[in-house]
């Protein structure tokens, strides 16, 4: 169910698609936060940046993740596809560095397919794969009384047109508010 009032968010489920910014975290949270069941995280053990479980804790109750670190990209690619094939996560966050071969974006496409699981990867500007199902970039936007407000601008969609939206995460109801750009 959409309410939150940006076509095409929720992600649609059984594809991957693609976030890049610096606010591609809070869109994986509140993306989690919108979708039943659980989710998994998938980093490269040598990236020094953690998500902390209180810094999340307002879009998705922590115990909701599980996170995996592994050895290389090859690796994070491989423990993505498996998550998305077996259909028992409801997402699956892939953090990338590396562009992304068409191979390899196709093969996770056909993982999320067979097991009814969304992939979102998170990755560098400019790095997108053309396997993606839509990418976004999502950045914060500052704002004096409220530092939840975001720009999120879909730039890349296989199933319709592009937009952009200013949006505000309400942690009470755990719901995503499309509001008017600040200043306006």
């Amino acid at each position: 169910m959409n309410d939150s009032g940006v076509p095409f968010y929720p992600l649609r489920g059984g594809r991957t698609h693609e976030v890049c910014g610096p606010g591609g975290y809070a869109f994986a949270f509140a993306l989690a936060a919108q979708l039943d069941g659980p989710c998994m995280w998938v980093r490269e053990q040598w990236d020094t940046s953690q998500i902390n479980p209180n810094g999340f804790a307002d879009f998705v109750a922590p115990s909701k993740f599980t996170l995996c670190n592994t050895k290389d990209q090859t690796q994070t690619l491989a423990v993505a596809e498996e998550a998305l094939r077996a259909g028992v996560v409801s997402l699956v966050v892939t953090a990338l560095n590396k562009p992304l071969g068409l191979t390899e974006g196709r093969r996770l496409q056909l993982a999320a397919r067979e097991g009814k699981s969304t992939g979102l990867a998170i990755i560098p500007d400019g790095m997108g794969s053309n396997a993606a199902e839509t990418r976004w970039r999502c950045a914060p936007v500052f704002d004096p009384i409220d530092s939840t407000l975001q720009k999120w601008e879909l730039i890349k969609n296989k199933s319709g047109t592009l937009g952009i939206w200013h949006v505000r995460w309400k942690p009470t109801s755990r719901r995503l508010i499309v509001v008017s750009p600040a200043g306006e």
